[in-house]
């Protein structure tokens, strides 16, 4: 790999500012100051220095979002936020992109990354990965729903979902309000509001807890994000 695309992989400037960075004398390979920008190295077994500290190599970058509301499912919008832009500089990466969409006012757990092939295995409907969402909802929500949501319903547009597990965590006979969770194993388009619409009730908030193995937790805050941890990467990609 050429020393400059290797330094700009790494997020230390556009190709352009590390060429100028190598001419400067910034950079030694193997103990070795390289100024030529041509110069290839071995990325995972050379010992590479950017002023004087040492930079590994990393092909793929994979984090975990708490998604607030508000935010777009998007790499790059004109009228509103996008999910990276709630990252860091040192973070950023042009690469980058979330797996699959939350609606703009949907919060939870969102997985960014820039491996377009674990993404692919990801949301590919053959795989059937699990979602689990939180949801409350305007209406009471009975046994006879989760009969339903366990058969498979049929949404608007004659729309097939497959069977889905709906888990009744409260319901409030006064306000005649429910708390629910639902694990589905596909994605289609605003589909918890829909298959919530198909039974007679509303959603009105909406929050992914997990996606296959990962479990967002709470540790982070809205909009805060984290690296997934080795064990968490070992089991999305098993």
């Amino acid at each position: 790999m050429r020393l400059d695309k290797f330094l700009a992989d790494m997020n230390f400037g556009t190709r352009r500012e590390v060429k100028g960075y190598i001419k400067k004398g910034l950079v030694t390979v193997n103990d070795q100051i390289i100024k030529s920008d041509k110069f290839h190295v071995n990325e995972y077994e050379d010992r590479v220095l950017f002023d004087g500290e040492p930079v590994h190599y990393q092909k793929n970058f994979y984090y975990l979002l708490h998604k607030p509301g508000g935010v777009i499912s998007a790499t790059v919008d004109n009228y509103d936020e996008t999910v990276l832009d709630l990252f860091e500089d040192q973070d950023f990466r042009d690469d980058l992109f979330p797996v699959g969409r939350l609606d703009k006012d949907t919060e939870g757990l969102l997985l960014i990354m820039n491996d377009g092939q674990l993404a692919h295995r990801l949301l590919s409907p053959k795989k059937h990965v699990d979602k689990e969402y939180y949801a409350q909802v305007a209406g009471i929500v009975t046994a006879e729903d989760q009969a339903a949501f366990k058969a498979g319903l049929t949404i608007d547009g004659d729309e097939v979902c497959l069977p889905a597990q709906l888990i009744i965590d409260a319901v409030d006979e006064e306000n005649q309000t429910s708390e629910i969770r639902l694990i589905l194993h596909e994605g289609k388009f605003h589909q918890v509001k829909r298959m919530v619409q198909a039974v007679g009730k509303e959603v009105t908030y909406l929050k992914r807890l997990r996606m296959g193995p990962i479990v967002l937790g709470e540790q982070l805050a809205l909009g805060e994000y984290r690296p997934l941890t080795p064990e968490e990467l070992a089991l999305l990609q098993n």
